[in-house]
């Protein structure tokens, strides 16, 4: 199984905001593939973008990275310049799926195909999308569910949870969150949801968060359910400053490196695989071959997640 995506030092060589005249040093033979990234912060959208820019590469196709920095208009921002600098595509991880509408208007005002990748803006809406545009990731509310029913069985049925909650109005946030609170609300009524609070994606954010609920709660939490991994590793942080790693369950969500190391340690309960090198890898794959003139199966592609657990570990390093 694919997971341990490395980055090399010379893998964002051009990212941030490339000027004109660093686009005009790629092959003009060649057509070339936008990506505008939520946060290259972010460690596992990076492994997305890896896999995206490897297809690229491996396909004999340029590649332009650009980074948001987690802000909306500057990613609307970045899209419009990225159209004016004449690219063939574009993908972007939104920075905030619901507002998104400026950036398709512009692609599709350009006739540039456009891939959304991970972060869903037409979730529930998918009938809408436009001609050309696409979205690959996974179907998120999958993944708080196999989240929850592992930490309910682990907690035996009842306890007290906390969740750590990635940028509120992201999809994979709602969603996740949703499919935690389905599968209490459905098979385990003894649990009770302490805290919802979130920590931005970022690691340093859910120590400080887990800092502060195990002054407010205590012996009282039994399990923490991070939206990612990056911030169920703060947690983990959080636990072990104050000897309470072996009383509160953690998992996280995305099978990190750091993540899966955390899992063989016995310091992270689980956490769910959710496959970057299959999302990248389809989302350029899908606006090549509109490039190309080649039909594209499916507008949305939905990459399925899987839990890991110290058993089966093997199988994803």
């Amino acid at each position: 199984m694919i997971i341990g995506l490395v980055l090399t030092m010379g893998l964002f060589q051009g990212c941030g905001e490339a000027s004109k005249e660093e686009a005009k040093k790629t092959d003009d033979k060649k057509p070339t593939v936008a990506y505008v990234i939520n946060n290259l912060n972010d460690t596992f959208q990076t492994f997305i973008l890896d896999a995206a820019q490897t297809y690229a590469k491996e396909n004999d196709v340029n590649f332009i990275v650009e980074n948001a920095k987690e802000d909306v208009i500057k990613q609307q921002d970045l899209v419009h310049s990225l159209i004016e600098r004449d690219v063939d595509a574009i993908i972007v991880v939104p920075t905030d799926t619901s507002a998104m509408g400026p950036i398709t208007d512009a692609a599709m005002d350009a006739k540039i195909p456009l891939c959304y990748v991970n972060r869903n803006p037409y979730a529930g809406k998918e009938d809408k999308m436009p001609e050309n545009v696409y979205y690959v990731g996974a179907n998120e509310i999958t993944g708080g569910q196999m989240q929850m029913n592992f930490i309910g069985k682990e907690i035996n049925g009842k306890g007290n949870i906390a969740i750590l909650m990635g940028i509120l109005g992201n999809e994979g946030a709602l969603k996740r969150t949703l499919g935690v609170k389905e599968v209490i609300k459905e098979k385990y009524p003894e649990v009770k949801v302490l805290a919802e609070e979130t920590g931005l994606w970022q690691r340093d954010k859910g120590l400080a968060i887990a800092e502060n609920w195990i002054t407010t709660y205590g012996d009282d939490l039994s399990a923490i359910i991070s939206n990612n991994d990056e911030m169920a590793l703060g947690a983990i942080q959080a636990l072990k400053n104050n000897g309470l790693l072996k009383n509160v369950k953690v998992i996280g969500l995305d099978a990190t490196p750091d993540a899966l190391n955390s899992v063989e340690k016995g310091e992270l309960s689980a956490t769910v695989f959710q496959d970057a090198k299959g999302q990248g890898a389809t989302a350029a794959k899908n606006v090549i071959d509109v490039i190309q003139g080649k039909s594209v199966a499916n507008k949305v592609t939905y990459i399925p997640f899987k839990l890991i657990t110290k058993e089966n570990l093997n199988d994803f390093k």
